[in-house]
Parts: C-alpha cells; sequence; structure tokens
C-alpha cells in the first residue's frame, strides 16, 4: 500500500498551491494522511478530490470552518498511523507530544504523524517512529516543498521522502 503523507499546507495565506509534481504523487497514493494547516476549505477540498482515500486534522491556523479532529487514527497495512498536528512551542516538546499522542491512541506497530515545525522527520523517538513530511508547498519557514511516501505492508513501513 502506497501512503502519502502531507502537512502544512498554508494555502492561500503563505503558498498559491501544492507544486504538480508533489501533486502527483497525492493523487497516485492509495491513501493521504495531511497534518494539518490547510488555511482555507479550498485547500481541504483541493486535497479531498486528489486523494483516493483522507485521513487529516485541523492545524493551528485552521479556522473553525474546516471540521477536522485534532487526532486520527487509521489502520494502513496492519500499521496504525496516528495523525496530530503537534503544535508546541519547542522542538522537543513536538517529538514527546507526537509519541505520546501516538502510545495514547495505537497499539504496536504504530507510527506518529505530525506537522507544524515544517521540517522533515523520520526517526523513532521513545520507542515510536514519529514522521513530520514538512511542508507540501514549501512554506516558510522551509525551504522547499516536501511530502513523504511510505510503502506499508505486513506491518513494515518504508519511507521515501520528496522534495520540489
Amino acid at each position: 500500500m502506497q501512503v502519502a503523507i502531507i502537512s502544512d499546507s498554508h494555502i492561500p495565506d503563505r503558498e498559491e498551491s501544492i507544486p504538480a509534481a508533489l501533486r502527483e504523487r497525492i493523487a497516485t497514493a492509495d491513501h493521504v494522511l495531511h497534518a494539518g494547516d490547510f488555511t482555507s476549505t479550498d485547500t481541504l477540498a483541493t486535497v479531498r478530490e486528489l486523494a483516493s482515500e483522507l485521513t487529516a486534522v485541523h492545524g493551528n491556523v485552521d479556522g473553525d470552518d474546516i471540521d477536522l479532529p485534532s487526532v486520527a487514527s487509521v489502520e494502513l497495512g496492519g500499521v496504525t498511523f496516528v495523525v496530530t498536528h503537534g503544535t508546541v512551542r519547542s522542538l522537543e516538546d513536538w517529538y514527546d507530544t507526537i509519541a505520546e499522542t501516538a502510545r495514547e491512541h495505537a497499539d504496536e506497530p504504530r507510527v506518529g504523524v505530525g506537522g507544524h515545525t515544517h521540517r522533515l522527520e523520520d526517526l523513532v523517538h521513545d520507542g515510536v517512529r514519529l514522521l513530520n513530511p514538512g511542508s507540501v508547498t514549501g512554506a516558510d519557514p522551509a525551504t522547499a516543498a516536501t511530502m513523504l511516501t511510505a510503502e506499508v505492508e505486513a506491518g513494515e513501513v518504508e519511507v521515501t521522502v520528496h522534495e520540489r
């Protein structure tokens, strides 16, 4: 199963659109995870249109009109992905928050997915694999538009970084 992992679109407040090459990866994935900060209902609608299946959460700059949960879990290929935005004040708090949220919402094998920092991450923290796809549009403070794809099968996750 191919999973596209994206976050921090920030359209139209910081960027105009998701780059075409990344849009294509989103459209061809079996499932899309979005870790928040769409910024507009139009952007949410665009991502929903691109995605064959979508699991998404509310980010810290998403208004009340973006009616999404703060945490969502989905089982894909034998792995539970726990998605939350990860609004925190420091990077160390981000790691702790995403790991704790993943542990609270899923048994192993599990992966915590978060955004907010616009910083690519793929690491293990306190026994939990954490993924942050950066910003799919390259919104500041990111220096490039990035996303992750994951091949998930029989409880195994292989992640690839995509940059535009």
